[in-house]
């Protein structure tokens, strides 16, 4: 499995645990979440990239998969997800460029996955 594979996994698992150990509290993050990256003002694709450029700075490799994926499949493309990676390094500096790694490796594992089916 690889590094981002195993992120992925180990995220599924702890959110697994928090959703049957705290099943009311997960239900309302859950609908939060889904409300706010809904289309509204802004499409879904558009808060997406937002989120993963946000994760990027706050340099969460979690994150990063997740919203690389979620980007992905609201038809985000490659161009643009290298084009958050250059605004966040601008906004968050070296530290936000050492996660552009997170990024490679979730762009890997995902863009395979699609090209899959």
């Amino acid at each position: 499995m690889s590094d981002m594979g195993q992120t992925m996994h180990d995220f599924k698992e702890g959110f697994a645990m928090m959703t049957s150990e705290a099943a009311e509290v997960m239900q309302a993050f859950n609908g939060f979440m889904n409300q706010v990256l809904c289309d509204g003002a802004l499409d879904t694709r558009t808060k997406e990239l937002i989120a993963l450029g946000m994760a990027i700075t706050a340099r969460c490799s979690y994150c990063i998969g997740i919203h690389v994926n979620k980007a992905l499949h609201a038809g985000v493309t490659h161009a643009e997800i290298i084009d958050v990676c250059k605004v966040a390094i601008l906004m968050g500096g070296g530290p936000a460029m050492t996660y552009i790694a997170e990024v490679k490796k979730a762009l890997d594992l995902f863009e395979k996955q699609q090209a899959c089916g």
